[in-house]
């Protein structure tokens, strides 16, 4: 028996081979109970990063579709198989398809990290609630500096962490140290500061 062995990046997914398109969806329920019944039905093959409603446009039938995006390639081609051409939660068949469309370049070699929600949830979904735990060793400033401009000052601020992930029923440990740098922008005095669009995460591992 062939076992297929798949490894999870904690990266926001951005493969053609990780996203299921679902068509012919019927406006008999309404958009929450959609997504209630497609997430349900969708992550019983694997945690899913995103699950994303929107009506047809105007050329198209009444009804909605759905962008479904997994961690992982293989549960997102078990999903696709084993749900197209059902009903599912709802009285006509439905259309599930993986994506088509090229990764655009710009994105094909992009390694944006999780949102930290997003890797609690993978984490937890893989590992269980007792397969692992963080401890930060160090928080610490490392830069703190202001900049007068024109219509205020602006700040810096720079903090260094570095963290331990244990894995106790492996007894396995590592350690990552990251920098994250914040700019903002005080009007008005230092009491009001307006956070500017500029931030850089820093990650060493």
């Amino acid at each position: 028996m062939e076992i297929q062995v798949d490894i999870l990046e904690f990266q926001v997914p951005v493969e053609k081979n990780k996203t299921l398109f679902v068509w012919d969806i019927q406006r008999s329920h309404t958009e929450a109970d959609i997504y209630n019944s497609l997430y349900i039905i969708f992550s019983s093959f694997g945690p899913l990063y995103l699950v994303k409603i929107c009506p047809n446009s105007p050329l198209n039938p009444t009804g909605f579709y759905a962008l479904i995006k997994f961690y992982s390639a293989i549960q997102a081609s078990k999903a696709q198989r084993q749900t197209d051409g059902r009903s599912l939660f709802q009285s006509s068949p439905l259309k599930v398809r993986l994506c088509s469309k090229e990764t655009p370049h710009f994105l094909a070699d992009s390694c944006t990290p999780l949102s930290h929600a997003h890797c609690l949830e993978l984490a937890n979904h893989c590992l269980g609630f007792t397969g692992w735990t963080s401890h930060i060793i160090t928080l610490k400033e490392l830069t703190n500096n202001e900049e007068e401009e024109e219509g205020g000052v602006k700040r810096r601020l720079a903090f260094g962490c570095l963290l331990q992930l244990c894995f106790p029923h492996h007894r396995k440990m590592t350690r990552g140290a990251a920098v994250v740098e914040d700019s903002f922008t005080c009007t008005g005095g230092r009491s009001t500061c307006k956070l500017h669009s500029s931030r850089s995460t820093n990650t060493i591992m």
